[in-house]
Order: C-alpha cells, then structure tokens, then sequence
C-alpha cells in the first residue's frame, strides 16, 4: 500500500522560520542604530566596569548592626507580603476555580485581575506605592502582596480544578454551603500543595524583598542603593555579600520546610516577574 504525505507543511514551516529570522535579524539591527549603541559605548562601559571592580575589593562593611537590621526588615517585608499575597489569593482562587465559582464568567473575571497584577512586575508596583503612601516598607509589603496574588491564584486555582470533583459533588449532595465545601472538601484536598506554592513565593519575595530597597521601599536593598550612588564600591559588595548570605539562608530554610512537611514539588510559573 502506498501512502503519500504532503510536504506543503513543512515547506510552510520552513517558510515561516526563514521570515522570522530575516525579521528577527532587521530588528536587530534597526534598533542597535536606532538606540545609538556604538562600539565605542560598549568599550567605555568595559573600562567603567573594569574601574569599579578594582574600587570594589576588598569588600569592605562598615556597620554590621545596621546591615543586619536592613536585612531582617527585608526578610519581614518579605513574610508580611506573602501571608497577606496567600490570604487574599485563598480566597480569590475559591471564585477563580471553574468548579467551584458561582459562575463562569466570575471565574474568567478574576483570572483575568489575576492575570493582570501578575503582569506587571513588583518593583512597578513597589514605585506606585511608594506614591500611595510614602517611602518605607509599607510599600515593599503592598507591592509583594499585590504581586503574590497574580501568580497564587493562578496556581491555586489550577490546584481546585485538578481535584476530584467527586469530593465536591459528595459534599453539596449532603446539603454543605459553600463555606463547608471549601473547609471540609477542598482545602484538606489540596492544602500540602497550597503550602508547597506559598513557600515557594516565599522563596522568590525574599529576593525581591532584597530588592525593592533601591526604589525605596525599605530594607537592605535602600543601603546598596545608598553606596551605590556614593561610589562606595567596597562597602556596595559587602551589603551584596550579605545579601547573598540571606537569600542562601532562606532558601536553605525554605528546603527544609519542604522536606520536613513532606511536600510536593513546585513547578516553575512564568511570573512575569
């Protein structure tokens, strides 16, 4: 038996990689002359960067007491954050759910909100706020919230949707409200991965609560920003130093939790972030 395939759909496909890549390589180059990149930039900036490394070494830091207080304000900008980014996105996630909002369209509506806080990044939020109510860690705390919200109702939701509808299903057959069926149905159902998320966004605040400082928002990141703008590279490594030890210790306590709680492993979310 002869069988014939057609080869329109790779010629198809070969057409449309070759035009992405002409496209491709036209951007390119429109925008490297359109930005005014030039070479002679790109080796000032190797001799500007080569010039702030040697100030750079030894790293150098001056006030360790108040370095650590930074980086335990941001470690609580950080935990602040996630709790109130995990109670709000409980919530939401409920009415998020296909199968467990009150209708389609508020599911739709509420992934769509969802969708939209976690499109923007948390250092725009962080500078909105800011705004709102003034430098400090109030706006970091408001910016993580905001910004854990986006992704844990998507996750969250995901997570009811997965579950078995039997459990629901049994649950409104014996007359349950929703309240019941949410206590008693989903939550045992899918708390360890509900855990599992939030320690991973935990995970991830505790980096952007490191960062936030830059634009103001409080913690150890507004004393890197401090030497930074000084040109006090030495001290400006040290604070990333410590930086870089909180981050490392809080991940390792993170593992832990996770291997203690026997918890699910968390994929990666494009956050957006």
């Amino acid at each position: 038996m002869i069988r014939s395939t057609s080869k329109y759909p790779n010629k198809q496909k070969n057409y449309f990689a070759k035009g992405f890549l002409v496209f491709t390589g036209i951007l390119f180059i429109f925008s490297f002359l359109q930005l005014d990149f030039t070479m002679d930039k790109l080796i000032n900036g190797f001799e500007r960067g080569g010039f702030m490394l040697s100030r750079m070494f030894p790293p150098v830091i001056t006030d360790l007491n108040a370095l650590l207080g930074a980086a335990i304000e941001s470690i609580q900008v950080a935990v602040v954050g996630t709790l109130l980014g995990v109670i709000f996105s409980l919530i939401l996630s409920v009415f998020a759910a296909k199968n467990t909002s009150p209708h389609i369209i508020l599911s739709y509506l509420v992934k769509g909100f969802a969708g939209f806080v976690r499109a923007i990044p948390a250092l725009i939020w962080a500078i909105m706020f800011i705004v709102a109510v003034g430098l400090g860690p109030s706006a970091g705390i408001m910016a993580l919230a905001i910004n854990s919200i986006g992704m844990l109702v998507k996750v969250y939701a995901e997570s009811i949707e997965e579950m078995d509808k039997g459990v629901i299903e049994a649950l409104r057959a014996t007359g349950a409200s929703p309240f019941q069926v949410v206590m008693q149905g989903i939550l045992p159902a899918v708390m360890s991965i509900f855990i599992s998320w939030s320690v991973f966004r935990l995970d991830i605040n505790i980096r952007y609560a490191a960062i936030l400082g830059v634009v103001g928002a409080g913690g150890i990141g507004a004393e890197l920003s401090r030497y930074t703008r000084a040109s006090n590279f030495d001290q400006a490594l040290g604070v990333t130093i410590i930086i870089f030890l909180m981050v490392i210790a809080v991940e390792k306590i993170t593992v832990y939790i996770k291997e203690q709680l026997d918890l699910p492993t968390t994929a990666l979310v494009a956050d957006d972030e």
